[in-house]
C-alpha cells in the first residue's frame, strides 16, 4: 500500500494514553498530527520534552507531533479529526467540535478510537454519530488488540480500521500502516465496536478469575465462554461473525484478558483482593471502560433476548455487591449444555 500524502494532518481529541499512542503511531508515518486535551502542564510537557508524564512516563514521542488546550486551533489544524475520549464523552465532543466550528462537523472526515457502549442510552458509537452528525462526511473507527506503551516503544502492532465508506477505510489504512505497524480494513462497524467494547468486561472476569487462584484452565475457559458470548450479542446486533475471530473480536479479547496492561483486568485482580470497584478505580488512576459497559452489555443482552452468563455475573460483582468467589461458582452451577448443537443448528 502507497504512503499516505505528506500534507495530510490529523487532530486528536484526546490527550490520554490511547490518543497520544496513536499520534506517536501517525507522526512516525510523516503525517502531521496535532494532540488536544484539558491538562496544561501535560500538554506543554509532550510539546516541549516529547513524553507524555502522566499517562506514559518514560517513553519517547516521535518528532511532528503539536500539543495543545486549545480546541479552535486544534480543530483548525487537522484535515482529519480523530476522537480518542473516554466513550462516555464521545457525544459531548461530537457537539462540541460542532459547535466551534460547524464546517468541521459537516465536511472534515473523522475516526473514533473508543472503546465502549454509552452509558445512559446504551448507544453504540455508530449510533452516536448517526444521532449527532446526521449526514456525516466520511467515517469510522480504530480498534483492536493493542496496549498504548508497545505502540508508542514502537512495538508490531496490528490494527483494524472500520467503515462503511470503503475508499475511506483504505485511505484510512494507508495513515497507520508502516514503522511496526500493520492495518487492516473492515467494513463491519457493528462487530469491530462490539468487540472492542465488551471484551473490556470480559477482561475484568479473567482477571477476577486469575486473581482468585483459579488458574489457567479457568482463564481460558472465560476467554472462550465470554467470546460465544460476544458472537450471540454480535449476531443478533447485525455483527459478522468473521469479524469476532479477528483482530477486533479475538485478537483484542485474548490481549486484555490475559496481560496485566490492561486497566479491565487489573480491576478484576482488584475486586479479588477484596476492593470496591471504586477503590479499585481510584487504585488504577484512569478510565476503566469495562466499569461502565458492563451495564450497557446487561441491558443490551436483555433487549436482544441474548443469554450471556459472564456479562451477567460481572454486573453482579460491580453493581449487586455479590463476592467474585460467589459469582465464579454460580457459573459454575449453571446446568449442563451442548456447547454445539448435535443437530448442527
Amino acid at each position: 500500500m502507497s504512503a499516505p500524502p505528506a500534507a495530510t494532518r490529523i487532530t486528536i481529541l484526546g490527550a490520554g494514553a490511547w490518543g497520544t499512542a496513536l499520534a506517536a503511531a501517525l507522526a512516525r508515518n510523516g503525517l502531521a498530527v496535532t494532540l488536544w486535551g484539558r491538562d496544561a502542564d501535560n500538554l506543554e510537557y509532550i510539546r516541549e520534552r516529547r513524553e507524555n508524564r502522566r499517562y506514559l512516563p518514560g517513553l519517547e514521542l516521535p518528532e511532528g507531533i503539536d500539543a495543545t488546550t486549545d480546541l479552535g486551533r486544534a480543530i483548525a489544524a487537522g484535515d482529519t479529526i480523530l476522537y480518542a475520549t473516554p466513550s462516555h464523552t464521545f457525544r459531548e465532543m461530537l457537539r462540541a467540535v460542532a459547535d466551534m466550528e460547524p464546517t468541521a462537523a459537516r465536511e472534515r472526515p473523522f475516526l473514533w478510537a473508543c472503546k465502549g457502549v454509552e452509558p445512559d442510552t446504551h448507544a453504540l458509537m455508530h449510533e452516536v454519530v448517526a444521532a449527532e452528525c446526521g449526514q456525516a462526511p466520511p467515517h469510522g473507527l480504530v480498534s483492536g488488540p493493542s496496549f498504548a506503551r508497545e505502540v508508542v516503544a514502537g512495538l508490531p502492532t496490528a490494527l483494524t480500521v472500520a467503515s462503511t465508506d470503503a475508499d475511506f477505510a483504505g485511505q484510512a489504512v494507508g495513515w497507520f500502516h508502516g514503522a511496526g505497524m500493520r492495518a487492516y480494513s473492515n467494513p463491519d462497524v457493528v462487530g469491530v465496536e462490539l468487540g472492542g467494547a465488551l471484551k473490556n468486561v470480559l477482561a475484568i472476569a479473567c482477571g477476577a478469575t486469575d486473581g482468585l487462584g483459579f488458574g489457567a484452565n479457568a482463564r481460558a475457559a472465560v476467554i472462550t465462554r465470554g467470546l460465544a458470548e460476544l458472537m450471540r450479542l454480535g449476531h443478533a446486533m447485525g455483527g459478522l461473525p468473521r469479524t469476532f475471530m479477528g483482530l477486533a473480536g479475538m485478537g483484542d479479547l485474548v490481549l486484555t484478558c490475559t496481560d496485566d496492561q490492561s486497566r479491565n483486568r487489573r480491576l478484576g485482580l482488584a475486586l479479588a483482593r477484596g476492593l470496591s470497584p471504586e477503590a479499585a478505580c481510584a487504585e488504577i488512576g484512569q478510565a476503566v471502560e469495562g466499569l461502565r459497559t458492563a451495564r450497557a452489555a446487561k441491558a443490551l443482552a436483555a433487549r436482544h433476548g441474548v443469554d450471556m452468563p459472564i456479562v451477567e455475573q460481572v454486573h453482579a460483582v460491580l453493581y449487586e455487591g455479590l463476592a467474585p468467589a460467589a459469582a465464579v461458582q454460580a457459573l459454575l452451577d449453571r446446568d449442563p449444555k451442548e456447547e454445539i448443537p448435535h443437530d448442527g443448528a
